[in-house]
């Protein structure tokens, strides 16, 4: 991995150099997608059975997967692995059910008269775009769909490619389990056009959610507006803040752990510790040789890799929170005394036997986290993305004849005289 140190000249314009990682999306991939939606749209299900013929390697009876499609997939699964997706769904259920008492309740209050309030509602449908290809993920099921129907959502599409026209059972089994409503065997820009626009077959969502490939990423960002999207997902990042008491292993298994996903993954140690620097990247070496997908791993190590030396754990923090990654692991002494300096990271994991693995899987946070630096501004996917408020505003008598000369003024002020007769009509004021 590459190596700054704070100390050294030209820091600041190195690292000002590394965050500027790409967040806009490939030009291709958005010229693509949105030829692929302008097909949906004007072909409908009958672009969907081509492209899925063409992208997915086989061309299905239908659309739509079965009751019994599930069903077989359900009786498919080794026992073991079927009790591990109970227990990450009803741990995910449990944490997204108290974040929903703190988020979602309605609420009124009198304001000198005026009846005001919001008035919170799930929204009616969300379609969820799960990957299908070089790997099956039925922990994006979980973590996607168990939020929305934990906030009231009655309608949960899931659409997911079917490669060679096989299904992933562990991915249908997840799906039965979070209380998906129809799963249909589509992917890629064609199956988010479907979501947001609808099809003969396929009904028209409120809402897409879920990560994919750049293709899928650049047809949510064209069809923002008709429908709401959750966010545009760039690669996977890890950023480990260590001081020389970590253990070198364990942050070098973290690094590791985002970067099998994508050669363009982002994984980063600050450590004031030379000897924990020294020893990560001997560990590092160590354990890439056995690995399955290391040919992914040493293009991201390599490629996007990045050990910064900051004089304590202070600076490192502050270096950390500039960088605002998806995923921050504290390992240091007294890691939860940290927490009030962290500003910007998408989930954060505390102290030595907290690895990031425990939020992809089972410990109860959602794993859909913002990437890109966008975790400034950003949060974790959640109950709230499956709400929408609506403000409620009832007048009474005295206050229209305290407030309503002032609403009149202020209008005037803007020569926006319909507004002001709209109040005036109502009593001569």
């Amino acid at each position: 991995m590459k190596i700054l140190k704070t100390d050294e000249a030209f820091f600041e314009e190195n690292y000002s150099g590394f965050l500027k990682r790409a967040s806009e999306g490939d030009a291709q991939a958005a010229a693509t997608a949105q030829g692929v939606i302008a097909d949906i749209r004007a072909q409908g299900d009958a672009a969907l059975f081509d492209y899925t013929e063409r992208f997915d390697g086989h061309r299905p009876e239908a659309l739509e997967v079965t009751k019994a499609e599930i069903d077989a997939a359900m009786k498919s699964i080794e026992p073991k692995a079927l009790q591990a997706l109970k227990t990450a769904a009803a741990r995910i259920r449990k944490f997204h059910l108290q974040q929903k008492k703190k988020i979602a309740a309605s609420w009124t209050t009198q304001n000198e008269g005026v009846f005001v309030g919001e008035q919170i509602r799930p929204l009616a449908r969300v379609g969820i775009y799960v990957p299908g290809g070089l790997a099956a993920y039925p922990s994006t099921v979980l973590m996607n769909a168990v939020p929305a129907k934990v906030a009231g959502v009655k309608e949960i599409i899931m659409v997911s490619p079917w490669r060679d026209g096989k299904p992933n059972p562990h991915t249908l089994a997840a799906a039965k389990l979070a209380g998906v409503t129809k799963i249909f065997k589509i992917g890629g820009a064609q199956a988010v056009a479907a979501l947001a626009y609808g099809t003969k077959t396929i009904p028209a969502v409120d809402k897409i959610v879920g990560p994919g490939n750049a293709y899928v990423a650049a047809a949510k960002r064209l069809v923002f507006g008709k429908v709401g999207i959750d966010m545009i997902a760039g690669p996977t990042e890890i950023a480990v803040v260590a001081d020389d008491g970590a253990a070198p292993e364990s942050v070098a298994a973290d690094l590791l752990s985002q970067a099998e996903h994508d050669p363009m993954a982002v994984s980063v140690l600050f450590t004031h510790s030379e000897k924990l620097i020294e020893a990560v990247q001997s560990a590092l070496d160590r354990q890439l040789s056995g690995l399955e997908r290391r040919s992914i791993l040493k293009k991201a190590i390599e490629g996007s890799g990045l050990i910064v030396k900051t004089k304590n754990v202070n600076e490192s923090i502050d270096l950390s929170n500039r960088f605002a990654p998806e995923h921050l692991s504290v390992q240091v002494k007294n890691a939860r005394k940290t927490l009030p300096k962290i500003r910007h990271a998408g989930a954060i994991f505390l102290g030595p036997l907290s690895p990031v693995a425990f939020g992809d899987y089972l410990a109860g946070p959602n794993h859909v986290l913002p990437t890109s630096g966008t975790a400034r501004f950003s949060s974790p996917l959640g109950v709230g993305d499956f709400l929408k408020r609506s403000s409620v505003i009832e007048v009474g008598p005295k206050a229209f004849e305290k407030l309503g000369p002032v609403v009149v003024r202020l209008a005037e002020l803007e020569g926006l005289t319909a507004h002001a007769a709209s109040v005036s009509v109502r009593k001569k004021i």
